[in-house]
C-alpha cells in the first residue's frame, strides 16, 4: 500500500528550505494533497494559509492583499489564472522568504504560464507529479498490484475507490473539468465539442503513429487546427506524446510522432493500455530525474522507414540509456530488438510483459515481467 507521503515529499520538504516550489500536474492526481501535508496540522483542522484563486473568498483576500503573513506556509492553487500572479509572488517571496513556506500549484501547466516572464527566475524550483505507479505504491509490488493499475489507473480517488462504475463517472467528469473548464482558462477556442470529440478518438491512436492529417479529415478542420488542439491537450495534462530516436546506423523515422494519456485507463484495448501504463511509468521517471537531479531527460521511441520499431528509448543528456518494448503476453525476444541491438548505441534492451518469465541479457534482449523491470531499475 501506498506510504504515507507522495514520492516527491522529500525532495519538496528540502528545496522549500531556500526557494519557492511549483507543483504542476493532471488534474485529481493529488497536488493539493500532497500541499497540503506540509501544514503541521490535524486533517480536521482549517489551513488557513491555503488559498484556491477558483474559490471566491480565496480569491477576494488574494486581490485585496488580505494574506495570512502569521502562517508558517502559504498554498496558493491555480493562481496562475491571475494576470499579476508573478509579480504577486515575486513581491511575497522577496519580502517573507524567511519566514514563510510558499508552494504553488496548478492542473494546467504552469511550465507554460511560467514561461511568459523570468520575473521569477531563480526564486523556485518546478515538480510534476505524476499519478501511482507501482514501486510508489509498494517496494515490492505484486501482480495485483498491476492489475488494479491497469483497472482503476493510477489516480488517487479511483484507484483506491476500486470500482470500474467510479472511475467511468469520474473519467466523464474529469474530462469535462478539463475541456470545459481548464481549457477555457488556458486558450481561446470556439469549438469545445470539436475537442471533446477529438478527446474521445485519441484512445484509438494510441501506440501508433499520430497522423494530424487523418485526425483534420475526420473531425474537418484543417491540420494546423488540429496541431493546435492536440498541443493544448498536451498542456491541459490529458495527453502526452514522444518523438522518434534518429539513432544515425538506421534509416529512422524524424516526424511521427506517438501520443499517450496521462490516464491509461482511456483506452479500453488491453495491449494499448498496458502500453500507456508503461510509457506512463517511463516518463515518470524522465521528470523525476530532471526535476530532483537537473539531468535533460527525454522518453522517445525507435522506428525504422521499414516500420521496424521499439516502443521506447530513455535519453540522459542526449545519450540514450535503455530501451523497451512491451508485449502483453510472455513471448520470445522481439526480432525488432534484435535489428536495433546490432545497429545503435542503446546499451541496454529490454522487453517487458505482465507475466513471469525472465531470460536474456540487456545488451541483446532481455525478457522480464514490468514488476521486475520497475523493481530493478528503480522506477519512482
Amino acid at each position: 500500500m501506498i506510504k504515507s507521503h507522495r514520492y516527491l515529499f522529500l525532495n519538496i520538504a528540502q528545496d522549500l528550505e531556500k526557494k519557492m516550489v511549483f507543483i504542476g500536474g493532471p488534474r485529481q492526481v493529488g497536488k493539493t494533497t500532497l500541499s497540503l501535508q506540509f501544514f503541521k496540522k490535524n486533517a480536521s483542522e482549517k489551513n488557513v494559509g491555503y488559498l484556491n484563486w477558483d474559490h471566491l473568498p480565496d480569491r477576494s483576500l488574494i486581490l485585496k492583499n488580505q494574506l495570512p503573513l502569521t502562517e508558517p506556509v502559504l498554498i496558493f492553487d491555480e493562481i496562475h489564472k491571475y494576470r499579476n500572479w508573478r509579480s504577486l509572488l515575486k513581491g511575497l517571496y522577496d519580502k517573507y522568504k524567511k519566514d514563510i513556506r510558499f508552494i504553488v500549484t496548478g492542473s494546467a501547466r504552469l511550465d507554460h504560464f511560467r514561461k511568459g516572464g523570468d520575473s521569477l527566475l531563480g526564486r523556485y524550483h518546478y515538480y510534476r507529479l505524476h499519478p501511482l505507479s507501482l514501486m510508489e505504491l509498494n517496494k515490492n509490488p505484486i501482480s495485483e498490484d498491476l492489475k488494479n493499475l491497469l483497472t482503476y489507473s493510477g489516480f488517487p480517488e479511483p484507484f483506491f475507490e476500486k470500482d470500474e462504475t467510479f472511475l467511468r463517472r469520474w473519467q466523464k467528469e474529469r474530462i469535462q473539468k478539463v475541456v470545459y473548464e481548464d481549457l477555457r482558462d488556458l486558450e481561446t477556442v470556439k469549438e469545445i465539442s470539436l475537442i471533446e470529440l477529438l478527446v474521445e478518438t485519441l484512445p484509438s491512436k494510441v501506440g501508433s503513429p499520430l497522423s494530424l492529417k487523418n485526425l483534420a479529415g475526420d473531425l474537418q478542420v484543417s491540420q494546423p487546427t488540429i496541431a493546435r488542439w492536440v498541443t493544448i491537450l498536451d498542456n491541459l495534462y490529458l495527453t502526452f506524446r514522444i518523438s522518434p530516436y534518429g539513432a544515425p546506423k538506421i534509416r529512422a523515422v524524424k516526424k511521427e510522432q506517438k501520443i499517450y494519456f496521462w490516464d491509461w485507463t482511456q483506452n479500453e484495448e488491453v495491449g494499448p493500455r498496458f502500453e500507456n501504463l508503461v510509457a506512463s511509468h517511463l516518463l515518470k521517471y524522465c521528470h523525476y530525474r530532471e526535476d530532483t537531479e537537473g539531468y535533460k531527460m527525454e522518453l522517445r521511441f525507435l522506428r525504422d522507414t521499414d516500420k521496424r520499431e521499439v516502443d521506447f528509448v530513455v535519453l540522459q543528456n542526449k545519450k540514450p540509456l535503455f530501451a523497451v518494448e512491451c508485449k502483453t503476453g510472455e513471448r520470445v525476444l522481439s526480432n525488432h530488438i534484435k535489428y536495433f541491438a546490432e545497429r545503435t548505441n542503446i546499451p541496454s534492451f529490454y522487453q517487458v510483459h505482465q507475466g513471469t518469465k525472465d531470460y536474456g541479457k540487456e545488451q541483446t534482449g532481455r525478457v522480464l515481467p514490468f514488476i521486475k523491470f520497475c523493481k530493478e531499475l528503480g522506477l519512482p
